[in-house]
């Protein structure tokens, strides 16, 4: 008997070791105040929100999926939802599942929602995800990850939040050796949205960047658009799919579309870029 006991016991740690684990990535508290939500916030969260989305995080997380055999690539994954809540399913952890079969280290993060009632809804996100990257450079040589192979993949308000991380230098923040944005926006001009919002620019430090958004999904095709145009501008590697039919918020659902194979056109981009070879 006490010997059946010890095999579950060690079954059970073997198992728990092989589970993600979720690490705080403030340990003393993320900075700042979380704004209460308005009224048009806790509608939009009555309206729009779904079984699988989750909000009201105050302690941001990030949660390591690694895989058999790690390429020393890892990429934290911001998922979308408006900044009211985060898609943390077909845009987060199947996300970081699918990494890990080409070798790389997927990282959920879990920021700060919800935040669109700030005057800049992206500000504690954005952080957040600094505070990420700071953190995976930490704990690189522990994870077998180079510390210069850290990439950000954000939809929606996670794109939005990827591009002030990549492009802004009003703040000294930990940034992304590169990044992929699915559907992201937010970051043009909507009177004139052949140009960039005033404020945000591309720097000519600003890192590498694949790109991905269906035709018909709003203003976000044009913010794609001029944003790779703008990278073009400084020579900086960047990737660019437009396709047809997709709308938005399709993330890794499986509809039998062009654009849902962004997962391996992303993959072949990453390849050329020698971030899948160990």
């Amino acid at each position: 008997m006490r010997r059946f006991l010890s095999v579950l016991v060690f079954a059970s740690l073997t198992l728990r070791a092989a589970d993600p684990a979720e690490i705080k990535i403030w340990p003393e508290g993320a900075p700042g105040q979380m704004t209460p939500p308005s009224p048009a916030t806790q509608e939009f969260l009555r309206t729009k929100a779904g079984k699988t989305t989750i909000t009201n995080i105050h302690e941001p997380t990030i949660t390591v999926f690694q895989p058999a055999k790690p390429n020393g690539t890892s990429i934290i994954v911001a998922p979308g939802g408006g900044y009211v809540f985060l898609s943390a399913v077909h845009e987060g952890t199947q996300v970081c599942e699918w990494l890990t079969t080409i070798g790389v280290t997927g990282i959920l993060l879990k920021y700060r929602t919800p935040t669109r009632d700030d005057a800049a809804p992206h500000e504690k996100p954005a952080a957040d995800a600094a505070q990420a990257i700071k953190l995976v450079r930490q704990k690189a040589a522990e994870w077998h990850l180079d510390p210069q192979r850290i990439g950000l993949l954000g939809f929606s308000a996670g794109g939005n939040l990827l591009a002030h991380l990549a492009c802004d230098r009003s703040v000294a923040m930990e940034r992304p050796n590169f990044g992929v944005m699915i559907y992201g926006g937010g970051f043009i001009d909507y009177k004139e949205p052949t140009k960039l919002k005033e404020g945000f620019t591309v720097p000519a430090d600003a890192p590498p960047m694949f790109l991905a958004c269906a035709h018909g999904d709003g203003q976000n095709a044009t913010a794609s658009t001029v944003l790779y145009l703008e990278y073009k501008k400084h020579n900086i590697p960047c990737e660019l799919h437009l396709f047809t039919q997709g709308g938005h918020g399709f993330g890794m659902r499986a509809e039998n579309k062009p654009i849902n194979a962004w997962p391996q056109r992303c993959a072949d981009w990453m390849k050329s870029m020698g971030w899948l070879q160990p």
